[in-house]
C-alpha cells in the first residue's frame, strides 16, 4: 500500500473538486427555465418576428377551403388523394383541405389530406392528386383579391376552373375578371384553424415558416439579429441572481449542419449556442441542451419545425440514424465543456405515430452515443405525449444517470377549461403529486419536470391566485429528483414568461 502524505491528500482533494466541475456545477435537483423562442422559433411566443413576410397569412401548412362561387361547392380531393378533384361538397372537412407548401409569396404546392399534390393529369387538364414530390409540375400560383376571393393559376399557365361538380380543370384562359359568382375561375379562400396538441391555431409560426417565408437572404439577416438580442449574457446573470441554477436551451437538428444547414434553415444558431456554454459557465450555471425538433418532426407541431403539421419522425431507421448523428455532434462539440448538465435526445415524440419501439430504438443509440464522449452528463429521455407515464420505466432504469421527462400544464385538454382556482391548485396537490410518486421508482431514472408554466384557463385571476397556483408547483415539482424547468424566461404572454413573474412579484425562487 502507498503510504500518501497529509499535504497529498488535501492535494488530492483539490484535484478531485476540479474534477466534479468537469461536469455542470448545479446541483440537483435543478431549478431551471427554458429559452424558448430562441434558437427555435415559436410565433407565439415572438409574434414580431413574422411582421414583415410577404403575404404572411399564406405560410407554409397553412390550411385552405376552396369553394366554387359559379357551383356553390367545395373543391374536395375524392377519397381523400390519389384521385381527381371534384367540386360537389356542400360542407368542408378534410378531404376538402388543402395544405400549403410554400413556394414563393404567391407560388404554392397544394397538399391533400392522404399526403399526395395537386397537379395536372398527363392525360387531360383535369386537376388530380397524384404527385408524391412536388416540382415545378405542381406550382400553382394564387391571385388574391381584397375579399378572399382567388383564382389559381396552373402550372400550364392556365387559370383553374370548375366546370362541374366532378370537372375541374386548368384550361380557363380569360386573363380578366370581374371576381363575379359568373366566373368558374373564381374562389372563395377559407383559411384553416388547425388542431396543434389540443389547440386550434390559426397557421403554423415556426421555424420553417419563418424562413421559408422570409427567404434565406432575409431570414439569416433577421434570425442572426434575433439570435443575438433576444437572449444576451445579462439574462443568465438575471437567471443566477433569481435562484435558478440551469438553463434548457432548445434547438434544431439543423444546428448540426451550421453554418449551412440545408433549406429553408438558416445559419448562425451555433454560434449563439456556444456563447450560452460561456455565459452560463460565467454565472455557474448547467445547461441542459435539449433537442426540440427533429428532422421529419416528432409531433407535427410547429415547435418541431414540422412544415405543415404532418409527422414523420422516427418511421425509418434512415431517420432515426440522422438523428442520432445530431446528438453526436451536440455531444462530441459540448462534451469537455464544464458548463454540460444533460444532453435531451428529444423533446415531446407524440403517441401513436412516433412508436414505442422506435423510440427505444433511438434512446438506446441516443444514449451510447452521448457516452462516447461523456460519462459525467446526464441522458434526458422524453415521455411520449398522449401515452402512459411509466411506459419508459423499466427501459430508462437500464442506463446509468438517466432521467426521465414529463411536462405539466394545466391548459390544453377540456378538463382544465372550466376549473376553478382552487381547483387547479388541488390537481397539482394531488394529481400531478401521484404522477411523480409514481414514476419515482427505487433504482429507475431521475425524474424531470422539463416544462411546467403558471398559466392556466381561469379568467379573472389575481394576481394571488397566480401567487398560489406557481408556489403549488414549486412545491410538487420540487420533488422530482432531477428537477424542473419553467416555460419560459421571455414571452409577450405576461404569465408564460418567468422572467416577468419574477419582476412583477408572482413568483420568488430565493
Amino acid at each position: 500500500m502507498v503510504q500518501i502524505s497529509h499535504s497529498h491528500w488535501i492535494y488530492l482533494i483539490i484535484i478531485s473538486s476540479c474534477l466534479v466541475t468537469l461536469s455542470s456545477s448545479a446541483s440537483l435537483p435543478v431549478k431551471a427555465v427554458n429559452l424558448g423562442g430562441w434558437l427555435i422559433t415559436e410565433g407565439w411566443i415572438t409574434p414580431s418576428l413574422f411582421d414583415n413576410i410577404p403575404n404572411k397569412d399564406m405560410l407554409d401548412g397553412t390550411q385552405l377551403h376552396l369553394k366554387s362561387v359559379t357551383l356553390n361547392m367545395y373543391l374536395s380531393a375524392e377519397g381523400g388523394g390519389d384521385s381527381i378533384i371534384v367540386a360537389n361538397r356542400a360542407r368542408a372537412s378534410d378531404w376538402e383541405t388543402f395544405k400549403l407548401w410554400r413556394v414563393n409569396e404567391r407560388t404554392f404546392y397544394l397538399r391533400v389530406s392522404m399526403g399526395q399534390f395537386v397537379r395536372i393529369s398527363s392525360r387531360s387538364s383535369r386537376l388530380v392528386a397524384k404527385a408524391t414530390n412536388p416540382s415545378t409540375t405542381e406550382a400553382f400560383v394564387i391571385v388574391r383579391n381584397s375579399n378572399n376571393r382567388v383564382r389559381i393559376r396552373a402550372p400550364n399557365g392556365l387559370f383553374v376552373q370548375a366546370k362541374t361538380a366532378v370537372s375541374v380543370t386548368a384550361d380557363y384562359t380569360e386573363e380578366s375578371t370581374s371576381w363575379g359568382n359568373d366566373d368558374p375561375s373564381v374562389f372563395e379562400m377559407t383559411m384553416v384553424r388547425q388542431l396543434q396538441g389540443e389547440s386550434m391555431v390559426g397557421q403554423l409560426q415556426g421555424e420553417f415558416q419563418i424562413t421559408n417565408g422570409y427567404g434565406t437572404e432575409a431570414a439569416t439577416t433577421i434570425l442572426r439579429n434575433h439570435w443575438s438580442t433576444y437572449i444576451v449574457e445579462d439574462d443568465f446573470r438575471f437567471i443566477a441572481n433569481n435562484g435558478l441554477n440551469a438553463v434548457r436551451i432548445p434547438v434544431g437538428w439543423w444546428i448540426a449542419s451550421d453554418p449551412n444547414p440545408p433549406k429553408p434553415f438558416v445559419g448562425g444558431s451555433l454560434q449563439a449556442l456556444d456563447n450560452a456554454f460561456t455565459w452560463a459557465e460565467k454565472y455557474n450555471l448547467g445547461v441542459i441542451v435539449d433537442l426540440h425538433a427533429a428532422p421529419g418532426s416528432q409531433n407535427g407541431f410547429e415547435h418541431s419545425a414540422s412544415r405543415d403539421g404532418s409527422q414523420e419522425w422516427g418511421t425509418t431507421d434512415e431517420n432515426i440514424a440522422q438523428t442520432v448523428n445530431v446528438i453526436d455532434f451536440l455531444a462530441s462539440r459540448y462534451a469537455k465543456r464544464s458548463g454540460l448538465l444533460a444532453i435531451e435526445l428529444i423533446s415531446e415524440p407524440l403517441a401513436p405515430k412516433a412508436t414505442l419501439d422506435s423510440l427505444k430504438k433511438y434512446y438506446q443509440e441516443g444514449y451510447n452515443v452521448v457516452r462516447k464522449y461523456t460519462s459525467n452528463a446526464y441522458v434526458i429521455m422524453s415521455n411520449r405525449l398522449s401515452a402512459s407515464s411509466t411506459e419508459l420505466l423499466q427501459f430508462a432504469s437500464g442506463f446509468q444517470k438517466s432521467v426521465l421527462d414529463v411536462h405539466y400544464y394545466n391548459l390544453f385538454t377540456s378538463e382544465f377549461t372550466t376549473m376553478t382556482v382552487q381547483q387547479n391548485i388541488d390537481y397539482v396537490n394531488n394529481n400531478r403529486s401521484t404522477d411523480i410518486s409514481t414514476v419515482s421508482i427505487a433504482n429507475g431514472p431521475l425524474v424531470f419536470v422539463g416544462e411546467w408554466t403558471a398559466e392556466w384557463d381561469v379568467n379573472g385571476a389575481t394576481q394571488q391566485d397566480y401567487q398560489r397556483f406557481a408556489q403549488a408547483q414549486l412545491n410538487v415539482y420540487g420533488r422530482a429528483t432531477f428537477g424542473w424547468a419553467y416555460w419560459t424566461l421571455k414571452n409577450v404572454n405576461n404569465h408564460w414568461s418567468l422572467e416577468w413573474m419574477i419582476q412583477n412579484g408572482y413568483i420568488s425562487l430565493k
